[in-house]
């Protein structure tokens, strides 16, 4: 895509972009000067156009915010349940429905106090991306230099930079010096990019806009000037900051499955709040008590069939997920995004220093005629260089010697090692060819102190190469550089006896300017042919997606004119190539592989080149044929439904702009796929709150990444992308299992109570002792569900339909013959009790029957459904220690309701003789057997 920024001057839009434009030309249009503003120009301007600074759109209030969480449908169930206890408790004069209402309360606040936290984050993003603008910015005035506010810059100023500068506004370089600057939080380019003056013409990718400086990006090296041509908002920044503002985060597949179960609930309850009463209001035949007292009884029993601990156990269950998944490097901002990823279908990842480790690193080197590999990971200079498989020392190859003597002295950068291990300081191009040197055997500082720098001329992007001239060592010429002026300087190098200049740059530059080479310990002519050859070398090495750079020599006559590119870099004797690459981290390549196991497509998206991207991609097996790649400008060509089209055959996109990411994230979402977009830029961050999953980077990651996203990966590294997937996964499995639990034994209860009131004409339960089993039978076990572990195969099974409810998969199924079978166990026990209990008037002891048996029939379901495919005794029967102790927490407290004084009078039960007690207990454990007997009907079918 390519953006045109608006002249200020014309007052309409310019006709051609910025970087099309001549210096001279520039300068017209926004009519300024090299002498920059003149009078009283840059306050007209100001006030015109406005401060130089990112505007937030209307905020929305904390308290609207906070209210906001009130309106999902199951908690505004659980409020009506609330009023409608209340209301109960008020009509019958009881205190037990309080505590149900306290309950409920507590759930609901907590519930909105951590949506609310979530959310109020989302107001920081934009803080971030205002924390990218420079504070400060020199300008030159009426001639003049000076420091001013950047807030106060100005379509029309020129701005000077200088190494390590933040570049406060859009700007069209007109001078450079070897300025370098690092657009790769704007552009994800991944290293800094070389600036020019020279217009560019025709259509040119924002990272290729070698003319423009953009207001975020940071001066590597070098110095430059630059004229303002966009401020605020009109500049790419300002763009990227209206998109986050724009783009609302979508809601997880969770937040979906768990709105649709509310309004599943909602219908249901509301459906057996009519039925009751419906039956209860004919039989009562106009009895205005007994019409009261169905009603009563209804609403009793829809508070009942209302899992109140959903929500919190969720919550739980996503946060013990989040402590998992921060051991295995990925930080939850937001806790649906917890479980989230575990249903993510494609992964669109970043390729520096997510995939790859973000370190260039010289693979390939072409010297004397000879081919020579590199082993050796990041800027650790331990490794080997192989020449047909056997390690080779500079110190017994002239020829490689001499050419990675010229890649060390001919280099500005340098190599420490710090804290975390060796780190490259300046560019890490550079850095990469140092590593190379230390890996052959050469003493770095050595070299350097025997062959000290006496002359430079500075890469360019016009001129594609570098050259350092060198003298040897003595004590008169360091003496006499050290006292000598500039110019006294310069005369001297031209007139030393003994230098020589070494060159690195593209090849296509520096071979041409070469009339020898070094051959097998030789230098030898080098005519058309052999020329030729170098070059289809170069071809070779870059179609494997190295970036190649040619090294050469020249031993300078003992008087030269001055040290200048035509003096200098023409004869020279050509040492060899070096081909370096970002290459894919080891653990990376294993993570691909797990996803495609996992049926979880991977999608890599840089602003690297599209050759560069495609070799990456194929040694990582994230490609497979050339056309499933896709650059920018091939992207722009597209419509939205040819798009769509292409979108689930597309592995790599290439040259993408921030406009680009968020387009193919959106044609995935309309594929149906659940998205997770890794990103650490800010270009990245429209992206990271489009996808349903933002995954930001923790080390190399801007702020404005990290707030926009949902999750932050500490390590960079996509392998701990897949880790949280697999925790992800574990986290739903957990979920699905106490729903499964709680709806199935609240349907056990509402089926008992409801058909035992129809039949009996009284409730099998007492009041308290349904709010009871719902606390406590139904809460410890639930909670201890949560930590159960994960099942084997988790990473072999293809990612869920995130179209399917949560009680897909046969759970509708499950739910109703579980409820069924307590309903006729518990009606079971009731009746037997009646029958054989006449004495019981009050029908104390057949209330304590079913109270027991209803209890056991979920402690005995609980311990099956644990695991879902597998047999229990398979799986480890003790293996979940927290859910044993849970179940023998629930039976302890059940058998202390029923047996000790105190509590029994307040729960309405009576002491069971031990045979009734073991009868119950034999009839309840037939659920368990009955889901193991499911279990295995499953997997007979699955085979």
């Amino acid at each position: 895509m390519n953006r045109f920024i608006s002249s200020r001057v014309s007052g309409g839009p310019v006709a051609e972009p910025w970087h099309s434009f001549s210096v001279e030309q520039a300068y017209d249009r926004e009519g300024s000067s090299p002498l920059g503003l003149q009078g009283d120009e840059a306050a007209h301007r100001l006030e015109r156009h406005g401060p130089n600074e990112l505007v937030q759109t209307a905020r929305v209030s904390p308290l609207r915010l906070f209210l906001g969480q009130f309106v999902e449908p199951l908690v505004i169930i659980l409020l009506v349940a609330a009023v409608v206890s209340a209301a109960v408790a008020v009509v019958r004069g009881t205190t037990e429905e309080y505590l149900d209402v306290a309950v409920i309360l507590v759930v609901v606040i907590l519930n909105a106090i951590l949506g609310f936290v979530q959310e109020y984050r989302a107001e920081r993003a934009i803080q971030a991306l205002k924390a990218m603008a420079a504070p400060q910015a020199h300008v030159v005035r009426e001639g003049r230099t000076l420091t001013v506010p950047a807030r106060e810059l100005v379509p029309g100023d020129l701005v000077l930079l200088s190494t390590g500068d933040r570049v406060p506004a859009d700007l069209r370089v007109t001078e450079v010096a070897t300025l370098r600057i690092n657009e790769a939080a704007l552009t994800g380019e991944s290293s800094a990019v070389s600036k020019g003056t020279d217009a560019l013409r025709g259509e040119v990718f924002l990272a290729d806009r070698r003319n423009l400086a953009y207001m975020g990006t940071i001066v590597e090296t070098g110095r430059g000037k630059g004229l303002v041509v966009a401020t605020g908002m009109r500049t790419e920044l300002g763009s990227i900051a209206k998109s986050v503002q724009e783009e609302e985060a979508g809601e997880t597949p969770l937040q979906k499955q768990l709105e649709r179960l509310g309004k599943q609930l909602g219908v249901a309850i509301v459906g057996i709040c009519a039925v009751i009463f419906a039956v209860g209001y004919v039989q009562a035949g106009g009895d205005v008590d007994r019409i009261v007292e169905t009603f009563l009884t209804a609403v009793s029993l829809a508070v009942a069939a209302i899992p109140e601990g959903l929500p919190a156990i969720v919550t739980i269950t996503l946060a013990i997920g989040l402590q998992r998944m921060a051991k295995r490097h990925a930080l939850i901002r937001r806790l649906p995004a917890a479980e989230a990823l575990g249903s993510a279908t494609v992964i669109c990842s970043d390729k520096t220093g997510t995939l790859t480790k973000g370190e260039m690193n010289v693979r390939e080197v072409f010297v004397g005629g000879h081919r020579y590999t590199v082993e050796g990971e990041g800027f650790d200079p331990a490794g080997r260089v192989l020449r047909g498989g056997r390690a080779v020392a500079a110190s017994a190859d002239e020829d490689l010697r001499l050419a990675l003597e010229c890649a060390l002295l001919c280099n500005d950068a340098a190599l420490k090692r710090g804290e975390k291990g060796w780190e490259v300081q300046g560019d890490s191009t550079e850095g990469a060819l140092l590593v190379l040197a230390g890996r052959a055997g050469i003493d770095a500082g050595a070299m350097e102190a025997a062959h000290p720098r006496v002359a430079e001329i500075p890469f360019s992007s016009e001129r594609k190469m570098m050259t350092t001239v060198h003298a040897p060592l003595t004590k008169d010429l360091l003496d006499g550089l050290r006292a000598m002026t500039d110019e006294q300087r310069e005369i001297l190098v031209t007139q030393l006896a003994d230098k020589t200049a070494l060159v690195k740059g593209a090849p296509d530059v520096v071979i041409p300017r070469c009339t020898h080479q070094r051959l097998d310990g030789n230098v030898v002519p080098l005519d058309a042919a052999t020329r030729e050859g170098l070059l289809q070398e170069n071809l070779k090495m870059a179609g494997k997606a190295l970036r190649v750079l040619a090294l050469a020599l020249r031993r300078l006559p003992s008087e030269i004119p001055a040290v200048d590119s035509e003096t200098v870099e023409r004869d020279l004797v050509f040492l060899g190539l070096v081909g370096m690459m970002d290459a894919p981290r080891r653990d990376a390549l294993e993570a691909v592989r797990l996803c495609k196991a996992a049926g979880i497509k991977v999608v890599m998206i840089t602003g690297d080149h599209k050759h560069t991207a495609m070799a990456i991609a194929n040694e990582m097996g994230i490609l497979a044929t050339a056309d499933q790649a896709l650059t920018g400008a091939e992207l722009d060509r597209l419509t939205e439904a040819d798009l769509a089209k292409q979108v689930e055959r597309v592995s790599v996109y290439a040259r993408v702009s921030p406009e680009h990411k968020t387009k193919i994230v959106a044609a995935l979402k309309a594929r149906g796929h659940v998205v997770a977009m890794t990103g650490d830029g800010v270009n990245d961050a429209p992206a990271l709150k489009k996808s349903d999953l933002g995954v930001a980077m923790g080390i190399t990651g801007t702020d404005v990444a990290k707030e926009s996203a949902d999750i932050i990966l500490t390590d960079d590294n996509f392998a701990s992308i897949v880790g949280a997937v697999e925790e992800g996964r574990w986290i739903y499995d957990n979920i699905r299992k106490f729903v499964r639990y709680m709806l199935s034994t609240n349907s056990g209860e509402v089926l008992t109570v409801f058909l035992g009131s129809l039949i009996f004409l009284q409730s099998p339960l007492a009041p308290l002792q349904i709010l009871w089993i719902n606390l406590i039978t139904d809460g410890f076990p639930a909670l201890a569900l949560a930590v159960e572990p994960k099942e084997k195969g988790l990473m072999k099974r293809k990612p869920r339909d995130p179209k399917a409810g949560i009680l897909s998969g046969g759970l509708y199924f499950h739910i109703a013959w579980v409820g069924t079978l307590m309903m006729v166990g518990g009606l079971a026990v009731y009746s037997w009790a009646l029958v054989n209990k006449p004495w019981d008037v009050d029908r104390v002891e057949a209330h304590t029957l079913v109270f027991y048996t209803i209890s056991m029939f979920q402690v005995f379901h609980v311990l099956a459904i644990r695991v879902e495919r597998d047999s229990v005794f398979k799986e480890g029967f003790f293996r979940n220690r927290y859910l044993i102790a849970a179940v023998l927490l629930t039976v302890f407290l059940q058998l202390l309701v029923i047996y000790a004084g105190p509590l029994q009078a307040a729960f309405e039960t009576i002491a069971l003789p031990l045979e009734e007690l073991a009868g119950a207990t034999l009839i309840a454990s037939s659920v368990f057997f009955a889901v193991e007997l499911e279990k295995w009907v499953r997997r007979r079918r699955e085979k």
